[in-house]
């Protein structure tokens, strides 16, 4: 046991669903002030100011002074992916234990328009794609696994991205608890969302799991896998 990681300093953090809220309101890579923040969870300020002085402390928050207030931000990006992969976990369980009644979780708009999972891309940009790929013919779903098919990956190496150079596992479903159907993962998914960072179609908002799609990004993604481009 002393060996074991202590993990609940942190798990005891997010346990309050106040402090919880207040968490999730800045996993767009927003940055709020406290009274924001205290509105948002249902808290009064004071009450609000001891969670966040908490979450400060305990190095999941950090705090900016701007003109006599305290404003707040996720600390860094290993923050995002702890509560992203909490938030995937729980819709999941949900499923599993309540299959026919489908639950959404409520998200910031720019966390649910697309953000990194688990290095590649998520949100409702990556399950467009995921499903355009599949009605395009470069995905197909044998015996319920995902595999890129001859054609599409001709289409993927007109992009650059060589599928027979990808390491294992090529691509698989990765399950989107925001749009709740798959997006693409494995290593084509990390192969698209390097294709969209080095093409500056999306960028890092604040450290954080959003991502910023720039007006170019939107057209350029949503123009992938179309009968424009076939």
């Amino acid at each position: 046991m002393e060996q074991a990681p202590c993990i609940s300093q942190i798990a005891t953090l997010l346990a309050d669903p106040k402090r919880t809220a207040m968490v999730w309101a800045l996993m767009d890579g927003s940055v709020k002030p406290c009274d924001e923040l205290a509105a948002l969870a249902g808290l009064s300020p004071a009450s609000a100011n001891a969670h966040l002085t908490r979450l400060t402390a305990g190095g999941l928050l950090r705090v900016e002074a701007r003109g006599g207030k305290r404003f707040f931000r996720v600390a860094a990006a290993d923050v995002g992916a702890a509560v992203d992969a909490l938030a995937c976990t729980t819709m999941a369980s949900v499923a599993r234990s309540t299959p026919t009644h489908p639950r959404s979780l409520t998200a910031p708009a720019a966390l649910r328009r697309a953000r990194l999972c688990h290095g590649h891309l998520g949100g409702e940009l990556a399950a467009g794609l995921y499903q355009r790929m599949m009605a395009a013919g470069w995905i197909e779903r044998p015996e319920q696994r995902t595999e890129v098919t001859p054609f599409g990956a001709r289409k993927l190496a007109g992009l650059g991205i060589f599928t027979q150079a990808l390491a294992q596992p090529v691509v698989c479903d990765c399950f989107d608890w925001s749009e709740q159907q798959p997006h693409l993962g494995g290593a084509l998914g990390a192969a698209l969302l390097q294709l969209c960072m080095q093409s500056s179609w999306v960028s890092v908002i604040n450290e954080s799991q959003a991502l910023q799609v720039s007006e170019t990004g939107q057209l350029e993604i949503a123009r992938l896998a179309t009968s424009v481009d076939d």
